[in-house]
Parts: C-alpha cells; sequence; structure tokens
C-alpha cells in the first residue's frame, strides 16, 4: 500500500512539472519584430526596377533606405519612399538581366505591385525628346525567326498574340501622375516595343510603327511583362524619352538620358504619394 501511494505521488508530481513546462512556453515573450515583419509583408511592398544607376537615382536619394540585399550581383534596396513601402534594384541592361532581375525581387519579397521606371527611344511622330510614354502593353519585337527571306516574328510566345497588357488601374495612376508632373502635352500611352538593341534608325522606327504600332522601344519593359505576368503581379512600364531611336539617337542620348531618368523618376514619385 506505501508502495502505491508513493508511486501515485510520483505520477502527480510529474502531471505538475508537465503543467507547468506547458504554461511557461505558452507565456513565453513574443518575438515582436519577426510579428512586425509578418505584418509589413503581408501589406505587401511596392517593387521599383530600373535599368541604370541614372533610373533609381533620385528615388534612392529621397528613400529612406532601412537594408540592402545583396542578392546575386544586384542590390535590393529596401526602405521607405513616400511613406510606402519599397525595394528598389537596378537589374542591368536588356531582357536576360531584366528578367532575372524582376524574378528574384518576385521570389524574394511579398510585392503588391511593380513599377519599372527608365527611359527609351521615342518611335511615335507625335512624342518628342522628355516626353513620357506609358505602357498599355509591351511585345518583344525580335522574337522569331531569320529565314532567307529575312526576319519573321513570332506571336505565339505568350500573351495576346504576343502583347503583354499592363495593369489597367496601375497605367491610369501613372498616365495621371506624369500629366501632374510634365503636363498633358507631354505623356502619351500606348505599345512599347522591347529588343535587345539600342535603336539608331529611322529606317527600323518605321518597322515599329508599322508592324508593332510602338511609340516607343527599350531594351527590358516585355521582360518585366511576361514575368509579371506568369507571377500574376500587377505592373507598369514608364519611360522618358531620351532620344528618337534615329540617326542622332546617340547624341541625343548622351545629352539627355540623365534629365528623362529623372523625369521618369518623379512620376514614380508621384504615383507613390497617390497610392
Amino acid at each position: 500500500m506505501k508502495k502505491r501511494m508513493t508511486t501515485l505521488l510520483v505520477i502527480i508530481a510529474m502531471c505538475f512539472m508537465c503543467f507547468g513546462c506547458t504554461n511557461s512556453s505558452a507565456d513565453a515573450p513574443v518575438d515582436t519584430q519577426g510579428s512586425e515583419s509578418e505584418e509589413v509583408n503581408e501589406e505587401g511592398i511596392i517593387g521599383i526596377i530600373s535599368a541604370m544607376d541614372n533610373e533609381i537615382a533620385l528615388l534612392l536619394k529621397q528613400a529612406d533606405i532601412d537594408h540592402v540585399d545583396h542578392i546575386g550581383d544586384m542590390d535590393f534596396h529596401v526602405g521607405e519612399l513616400c511613406g510606402k513601402q519599397v525595394v528598389i534594384v537596378k537589374s542591368g541592361i536588356g531582357k536576360v538581366r531584366a528578367a532575372a532581375g524582376i524574378a528574384v525581387m518576385l521570389d524574394t519579397y511579398n510585392l503588391s505591385e511593380v513599377l519599372f521606371t527608365g527611359i527609351a527611344g521615342g518611335v511615335g511622330d507625335e512624342t518628342k525628346v522628355l516626353d513620357v510614354v506609358v505602357a498599355t502593353e509591351l511585345v518583344q519585337h525580335d522574337y522569331g525567326q531569320i529565314t532567307n527571306d529575312g526576319f519573321e516574328w513570332y506571336e505565339g510566345y505568350g500573351g495576346d498574340h504576343g502583347y503583354y497588357s499592363c495593369d489597367p488601374e496601375l497605367v491610369r495612376l501613372a498616365y495621371d501622375s506624369a500629366v501632374r508632373v510634365l503636363g498633358e502635352e507631354h505623356v502619351f500611352k500606348g505599345i512599347i516595343a522591347t529588343g535587345d538593341q539600342f535603336i539608331a534608325s529611322e529606317e527600323y522606327v518605321k518597322v515599329l510603327q508599322n508592324d508593332f504600332h510602338a511609340i516607343a522601344c527599350e531594351m527590358e519593359g516585355a521582360a518585366i511583362a511576361v514575368v509579371c505576368s506568369e507571377y500574376e503581379m500587377p505592373f507598369v512600364v514608364i519611360r522618358a524619352m531620351s532620344d528618337k531611336a534615329d540617326g542622332l539617337a546617340h547624341e541625343s542620348y548622351e545629352n539627355m538620358a540623365d534629365k528623362a531618368a529623372d523625369n521618369s523618376s518623379r512620376i514614380i514619385v508621384k504615383m507613390l504619394e497617390s497610392i
């Protein structure tokens, strides 16, 4: 009997010990920093991507950067701009680098939307240097095959017959913001053609106009469009004209690129103030 009582007391003591352990674990301090981070992620971060340093210089100057994540050969600047959580990256020039940059950004951060800012060549007869084009659609003008009869564009790689549409609400917001920054006479909406070439040819400008109905050309936008569409991520591409993609394109680019880049960035700032 005494032995049974001793065994019972030991079992009761063990139960109290287990109960105490459970309570102490439940009452343990919560990692508020981790919870706060999760809350920010749930709200989403606005992704801003460009190809070159001068295209994000103004944004980085105005942003309150909390930290920089170095991934691959890219620096992702994470912080706050105009009261919004943002991550800003320079991907590098061309479709491959742009696609890599946006894919890493989408895979690493909980983005709510993507804004591409930068410069381009004006293709439309109505556009002038330093005007802005907000893309409604983007197309890869150099995607196709070379035959004995020359280059044949191929529309079957995705999108709507090869064209990818920007988010209508972001297009509206970008256009309205651009008008407030530059004035309505300097802002256009339309198709932007993307290819891995710097266009400096009046003849090829006519091809972009006639075959693709483009009003601007550049080297990254459609790559951003393809990846964002695959992720079902809202996006818009905003381009300020540094040149007219003609025989004087290189000279105009050298003289006007920085000012055009700042114009595009100022539109991003105005957008963030409105979101």
